[in-house]
């Protein structure tokens, strides 16, 4: 059961049971809505919880919401001080995951964006681990990536998830940790949620912005890593299906997933069958990174006490 007390909802920070929708919500019908994934990390050495990136997510919020016709009435330095002030009153003293919502709101059966009111919500728990081991086996999924020009990839837009939600379920109830889903034109795309990344003689290979895939702010961070600190090249590219069947490593990556390894596609195993060095330092590298360890990357932690 979710262990938070509180939520911000029209406006201020009120008990969790409060925070309610009537089931006539426009959103709750059609899916009209946009949100973000952040995690918090705590630091026990620190007494400290870092959020990650909060600042870079809330600027994807209001990108998000341009393209849905919504008005976000908060700042991005204002939505970050929302989500502090929230953390603060909830008291967090584990790893944390907060989720900050941009729906339409009204009672409305209506099936559009414009001319409808919006709100904003956000709220946050106690969170572990998304995907809950440290290697992964994997398939193709038969579910296409949704298109650009069908769905916004570049958004995060609550209905679409749907699309996610079958692929990922078809890949469990065939045995699978998760799904990998191809674009529109058969080209890889990423997992149901997560980035994708493929390594190649020492080259780390992904998936270009373009190619039906969500502008992940983990992937960017993960191609820092791999240049700035492990000296690699980097290329975004296309990728065939079968160039997953012989890359030397594999893993995704997201705020969710943070960086998981894969050890077989399509039954087919990933290198030796074990987690490879790229992928088992860049495992590493971002554990320090979220939890404030690095100073190098401090920045991108925000304290909450």
């Amino acid at each position: 059961m979710p262990n938070n007390r509180f939520a911000f909802f029209n406006g201020e920070i009120v008990p969790i049971e409060q925070a309610t929708v009537s089931v006539m919500t426009n959103a709750l019908n059609y899916g009209t809505g946009c949100f973000e994934g952040i995690r918090g990390y705590w630091n026990a050495d620190e007494q400290q919880l870092f959020v990650f990136q909060l600042r870079a997510h809330m600027e994807r919020l209001h990108r998000s919401c341009k393209i849905l016709f919504m008005q976000l009435p908060y700042t991005v330095d204002q939505l970050c001080q929302i989500t502090i002030d929230l953390l603060r009153k909830e008291e967090f003293r584990e790893d944390v995951y907060i989720r900050p919502l941009v729906y339409k709101s009204d009672p409305a059966i209506a099936v559009r964006l414009n001319d409808m009111n919006d709100a904003f919500t956000l709220f946050a728990v106690g969170f572990g681990q998304y995907i809950d081991k440290s290697a992964l086996k994997v398939c193709v999924s038969s579910w296409r990536r949704i298109e650009d020009n069908i769905i916004p990839s570049r958004a995060k837009v609550s209905g679409a998830y749907v699309n996610s939600a079958l692929a990922k379920t078809e890949a469990l109830l065939n045995g699978f940790d998760e799904a990998i889903v191809l674009g529109g034109d058969g080209q890889v795309a990423e997992a149901s949620a997560a980035n994708l990344f493929i390594v190649r003689d020492n080259i780390l290979v992904t998936p270009p912005i373009t190619g039906d895939i969500l502008e992940g702010i983990t992937r960017k961070v993960v191609v820092d890593l791999a240049q700035n600190e492990l000296g690699l090249n980097v290329v975004e590219r296309a990728i065939d299906r079968t160039e997953l069947y012989i890359a030397d490593e594999a893993f995704f990556c997201g705020t969710g997933a943070e960086i998981k390894p894969i050890v077989e596609i399509d039954r087919r195993i990933v290198g030796d069958a074990q987690v490879g060095p790229i992928g088992s330092k860049l495992v590493q590298l971002y554990a320090d990174m979220v939890r404030g360890r690095s100073e190098r990357y401090r920045e991108w932690c925000t304290p909450v006490y």
